[in-house]
Order: C-alpha cells, then sequence, then structure tokens
C-alpha cells in the first residue's frame, strides 16, 4: 500500500508528464469482445468520488474500462483516481488530463480521443452512486441492437450530500424521438450509455460545434441519425443533489420556475440556437425525416404567431410532460422558442 505523500507525489508526476508509460493503457490486443469503456469526467470531486469508483468497481458486469479525464483539479481527487488504478491496474483504469473547459468540452474530448474499438460505451458523473446492476441493463439493451446507433439511458434516483434517498427524478413516459429531442434532453449524461455504432457518430461531432450539453447533443445525434432510443423508468442510479451541481435534477417548485424565468429571459432561444448550428454541421448524417423535423423547427422559430402555431400543430414537436407541454406551448406564444 502507497503512502498518500507517494500517490501525492506520483499524481504531480502525472500531471506534469501524462504520456509516460505508466499512465496509457496496457491494451495492446484490443478490448475484450463485450468490453465497455466508461468515461468519467472529474474536477475537485473528492469528496463524493471515492463512493463513486467504489460502485464502479462492484459492478456486475466486470468487462469494463475506466477512462477518467481530470479537467485540473486542485483537491484530492487526482490522487484517489491513481490509488484506484494503483489497486485495479493501468489496463483497467486510463487518466488523461482534460481540456480545461468545462464538463461538456471535457467528455467530447473523451469521446475524440478514446477508440471506437470497444462495444459499449458509459458517460460516468463523479459523484454519483451506480447500482451494481447499472452497467449489466445498460449492455443487456445494447446488445440487441447490432446494426444501429442505440442508446440507453433512465430515470434516476434522487440523494442528498449524505446519501439520504430524495425522491426520483421525472418519470416520462413518451416514446424518445428526434422530434422530442429537438424540445428537450431526455435524460441525464450519468445514466446514458450507447453502443459502438452511437459512439462513432459522436466522434463526428465538429470541434467548434456549440453545444449546449454532452448528452442533449447525444440524445440528438442518436434520435436523428436513425438510431435507437431506450428509456427505462426504473432508476439505476444514485444522482446525488449538493450544492455544487454542474446541472440539478430540476425536480423542485423553485428549480422549474427558475427554468420559466430562464426562458422568459431568452436562454431556450440560445440553447436552440446552439443545438440548430450544431445540428447544420452533421446535416448530411441527419435521415430525410430528421432533416425536415429541423427545417419545420428552424421555420417555426421565426414564423408569425399562427404560422407558429399551425408548424407547432402539424410538426409534431412534444416535451415529455403536460407541464412541459404547457412550457412549449408558452414559449412559442411568446416567441421565446
Amino acid at each position: 500500500m502507497q503512502s498518500k505523500f507517494a500517490i501525492a507525489k506520483k499524481a504531480q508526476n502525472y500531471m506534469s508528464n501524462p504520456s509516460a508509460p505508466e499512465n496509457e493503457a496496457a491494451q495492446i490486443d484490443g478490448p475484450a469482445r463485450g468490453a465497455a469503456a466508461i468515461l468519467l469526467c472529474t474536477y475537485n470531486g473528492a469528496g463524493f468520488l471515492e463512493e463513486q469508483l467504489a460502485s464502479i468497481a462492484g459492478q456486475s458486469y466486470a468487462n469494463w474500462v475506466l477512462y477518467a479525464s481530470d479537467d485540473g483539479s486542485t483537491d484530492a481527487t487526482l490522487p484517489l483516481l491513481m490509488a484506484f488504478q494503483d489497486r485495479l491496474g493501468a489496463h483497467r483504469v486510463i487518466i488523461r488530463c482534460g481540456p480545461g473547459k468545462g464538463f461538456s468540452a471535457n467528455f467530447l474530448s473523451l469521446v475524440r480521443e478514446v477508440s471506437a474499438s470497444y462495444d459499449f460505451y458509459a458517460f460516468c458523473d463523479q459523484d454519483d452512486v451506480w447500482h451494481p446492476d447499472k452497467l449489466q441493463k445498460s449492455v443487456a439493451w445494447l446488445g440487441q441492437q447490432m446494426t444501429v446507433p442505440a442508446l440507453h439511458c433512465g430515470r434516476t434516483r434522487l440523494i442528498d450530500e449524505k446519501g439520504a434517498p430524495l425522491g426520483f427524478s421525472p418519470l416520462f413516459n413518451k416514446e424518445p424521438s428526434f422530434d422530442n429531442a429537438l424540445m428537450q434532453n431526455i435524460a441525464g449524461g450519468n445514466t446514458m450509455a450507447i453502443n459502438r455504432y452511437a459512439y462513432q457518430l459522436l466522434k463526428k461531432t465538429p470541434l467548434n460545434a456549440p453545444l449546449v450539453c454532452h448528452d442533449w447533443w447525444a440524445y440528438l445525434m442518436v434520435a436523428g441519425c436513425g438510431g435507437v432510443v431506450c428509456y427505462s423508468p426504473t432508476p439505476t442510479l444514485d444522482y446525488r443533489q449538493h450544492t455544487h451541481n454542474v446541472i440539478g435534477a430540476n425536480t423542485t417548485l423553485v428549480s422549474r420556475l427558475m427554468r420559466l424565468r430562464g426562458m422568459l429571459k431568452g436562454k431556450l432561444t440560445t440553447w436552440n440556437d446552439e443545438n440548430l448550428a450544431s445540428l447544420q454541421m452533421v446535416n448530411t448524417e441527419l435521415t430525410p425525416e430528421a432533416r425536415l423535423s429541423l427545417e419545420r423547427f428552424a421555420a417555426l422559430r421565426h414564423s408569425t404567431l399562427i404560422k407558429r402555431l399551425w408548424l407547432l400543430l402539424i410538426s409534431g414537436f412534444y416535451r415529455q410532460t403536460f407541464l412541459g407541454n404547457c412550457g412549449l406551448l408558452l414559449a412559442v406564444l411568446i416567441k421565446r422558442i
């Protein structure tokens, strides 16, 4: 067992020389059949990271490799990752330096750098707790989608900083689709797992694409490029709510009122500007049906009130809940879409 000083020294050496041999994956022959790459992004997450790493180590589906991208942590995050690597080996835990441009850029940098030779890929946040069968359930469904891009996601159980249950994220019952993806993200990236075909799609994301969030982008790309999406109503992870969440669960009245306020101030308009600009960059990857929906949505946003309402009616755009659709109608009425 290495001392804390030795681990900290090793972490310091890693940050100054991330390409050293001890920091590279020892996978000369490539990943085993059915292997999953877990893509973990970290930044000053030492307070909860150890519990998350323990939940990863305890997965019933053991055929995985963890890629951790640290975005310049100044706390004990990197030493914790190095200790986990020492415990499981450099062939199971690979650590790299992130771009230092925020969580979405960090995730997408992993997508660009980790090879497309794995069968499955799972996004992972630093402060959650995976249930033991989290990866197994995702892989079981993804393994049946062998010819098209596929994304598995779902509901979460909410917990507080100490791990006490707070409830659940909203339950969505409507079918996932590109028409829904244009209106909202269906699930948090911390629940998402994709197959190789979907991963290859994400690798085509332009470097200059103005993405809102990597998880919303994954939903848009898979749904818009002829893929399939499965939303599971059964939670497979505990989604920790704390003061440093980059994006929370948005289940409280206060958080919903804040989202409404943001919409009135034009935040939804900005998000849609960015999503549409990014989708135009990959227009040739979209199905004809998705391109038609994209054109209708772009036209809706800049039309007169009557035409906006007409296009909303004939387009089939929808959100997952009644309140969500009320918010969508309001956004169309006041031209904040």
